[in-house]
Parts: C-alpha cells; structure tokens; sequence
C-alpha cells in the first residue's frame, strides 16, 4: 500500500497553491500575501491546510489574494513560479464572472498560465471554479460554462483536473455551496473537501512519477 511517506519520499513537494479568495481561505484566513508574512487566521480555513495535514512531506504555498480576476491573478504568476514547485494549482475566475467579464478572456488567461507552466516543467492542476450562494442564475449559468471549457483545455493540454466545484456544491443543488459562512465562500468543511480532492489528483501524479 502507497503511503504519504513513500510518495513524497525525504525531500519536501513543493506545490503553489495560485488564485483568489477561495486559495486565500476566505472569511477564515489572510494568505502570506494578505498579511505578510505567515499570513492570519484560522488556518483549517484553506485548502493548503488540508493537503499539507495529509500529506506532511508536502509544502503547499497559499498564493491566494481575495477579490482577483483571472487577469490579476495571471499578473502574479512569474512571482509565484519564483518557488519553483513541482505543482501548480490554478483556481480562478469566479470574480471575473461576479464583474462580468467575457468567459473566452477568463479561459484564455487560465490557459496561458497552464501552458507557461508546463513551458517551464512544472505541472500545472486546473481547478474548477466553485459556487456561490448570491449568484444570480445567469452567473451560475457562467460559472457552469467556465467549468466546462477548463475540463476542455485539460483535457486538450493533458494536465490534471480537480473538480472542486463538485467537491464543495451542495449535492441537492450545485449552484449552491454545501455550507457557507457569508454566501460567497466555502465554510471549514469546504476547504477541507477541496483539500482532499486536490491531494487525491496529486497521488496519482506522484505516484505516476519515476522513482
């Protein structure tokens, strides 16, 4: 049987963690970059938490700035790609839908940041973008397009997938987080079912990599 140990091995994972308030922890916590330099908060309030918890050989860094289009977040990404991790995960565009920004230009930003990733030989992870409870129905309407064209550019770039909009929508209604504190973001069992989904994605990469 595979363990953490064996997967990660001695040396530690290092995995960017890039995108907005839903990477930051909203409500529940400051990213690094919100409140330099260990960040604040309650830490169990991100996902990076989570994965690092299951995972000890991992470092997860929380890149997320709460409020960021897709085109802010890609402004930050040579930045971040300064860690040098193993992984990229990417989530973002829930604000650009909010604001209403054409889907095509959000899509287009995440793509440049999948394939500049791998340009550089790291692995980039899309993640779907998650509900919200305010959404209107057209914006939910969007943020199911949006899903639908990063499954696509996945699959068409061969990079790993986390649905954490599954992950985090309530099974009854999807357009729905399962719990919230505010209507806008996922409550402490959200970030840790984003955690969970997202360290399953990277078991498989890693179990995949020569040893």
């Amino acid at each position: 049987m595979m363990t953490a140990r064996s997967i990660a091995g001695d040396k530690k994972v290092v995995i960017v963690a890039l995108g907005d308030s839903t990477t930051a922890g909203t409500p529940f916590f400051l990213s690094p970059l919100e409140s330099p330099p260990d960040g604040h908060g309650d830490p169990e309030g991100q996902y990076a938490y989570w994965m690092m918890r299951r995972r000890p050989g991992w470092k997860v860094m929380n890149c997320g700035i709460d409020g960021q289009r897709s085109d802010e977040i890609r402004a930050r990404f040579d930045e971040a790609m300064k860690a040098n991790p193993r992984y990229i995960i990417i989530l973002a565009g829930v604000n650009d839908v909010y604001q209403g920004y054409p889907i095509h230009e959000i899509a287009q930003n995440l793509q440049w940041m999948y394939q500049q990733s791998k340009g550089r030989g790291v692995i980039p992870v899309a993640a779907t973008v998650l509900p919200f409870n305010e959404a209107t129905s057209e914006q939910s309407a969007k943020i199911r397009e949006l899903n639908e064209l990063i499954r696509k550019i996945a699959d068409h770039e061969r990079i790993p997938l986390a649905d954490l909009h599954a992950a985090v929508s309530d099974p009854q209604n999807p357009d729905r987080l399962n719990g919230s504190p505010d209507g806008l973001h996922p409550d402490i069992g959200g970030y840790r079912a984003m955690g969970v989904a997202l360290t399953k994605v990277l078991d498989e990469m890693e179990a995949a990599r020569p040893h």
